[in-house]
């Protein structure tokens, strides 16, 4: 069982170290094409979005009050609200609900 962990551990480093280090290698002159450069401008924030939304809905009590929160917080950073605020107004909501609804 103990040689398998190891497999797995040397499997995951090369596939690791070959998505970091092949395009350093493969790819010597700017990008030009127009969707490929958005397509690498979102993708570090569809990957924050992707590991943040789970953790948002299950870090409370009920998942609700985690769905709710996150309602709150998209609609005060739509409005302009800052990274505080919206921590803030997101933090008061899941208390809010837990105490008050749940």
């Amino acid at each position: 069982m103990q040689v398998n962990i190891y497999i797995y551990i040397l499997v995951m480093a090369i596939a690791t170290g070959l998505c970091r280090i092949l395009p350093l290698t493969l790819i010597k002159h700017p990008i030009e094409n127009a969707f490929f450069q958005s397509f690498l401008y979102y993708v570090p924030y569809v990957t924050l979005a992707v590991m943040t939304f789970p953790a948002i809905v299950n870090a409370t009590q009920s998942p609700i009050a985690g769905a709710g929160a996150l309602l709150i917080g998209m609609g005060a950073a739509w409005i302009g609200a800052n990274l505080y605020q919206v921590a803030g107004l997101c933090c008061v909501t899941v208390l809010a609900m837990e105490f008050f609804l749940i």
